[in-house]
């Protein structure tokens, strides 16, 4: 979710320089919650859900325990309910199987494929869409 489907780290560096005392900004109270969505994220996530059984996988600041909440929220706010059902919280996601993972970082032992977002590759949403809905599931 976070750096992959909304902007935690622009947030991250605009409350430090806001008050660079606060060590972790995000512990601070709605800052999940008031995550920018990455451009073509949410759409993206409802042109995949057409063609997969997609589930969003999130690892929780244990620096705030308010973002299990806030993380829940965003997904309400920006994917709606449905998604809801589909959110899992887990610190390590290796321990998790998936066809796919999209993430901004690598996962040592998850047993799917890793589409690491924001590389080369996978530099935006559109290439991701270009690979796993045109070229794995529609030819073109």
């Amino acid at each position: 979710m976070d750096d992959t489907l909304c902007k935690f780290m622009q947030r991250y560096q605009e409350m430090m320089q806001k008050n660079p005392s606060i060590r972790y900004p995000q512990s601070q109270y709605g800052f999940f919650t008031d995550l920018e969505p990455i451009d073509d994220a949410i759409s993206s996530m409802h042109t995949l859900r057409e063609v997969y059984d997609v589930w969003i996988l999130t690892r929780p600041s244990y620096m705030n325990p308010l973002c299990y909440t806030e993380k829940r929220v965003w997904v309400e706010k920006h994917l709606g309910i449905n998604f809801c059902k589909k959110l899992i919280l887990c610190p390590d996601k290796s321990l998790l199987k998936g066809d796919y993972l999209i993430d901004d970082i690598k996962w040592p032992g998850f047993e799917g494929e890793q589409i690491l977002f924001g590389s080369e590759k996978y530099r935006n949403w559109k290439a991701v869409i270009d690979y796993l809905y045109w070229d794995k599931y529609w030819e073109r």
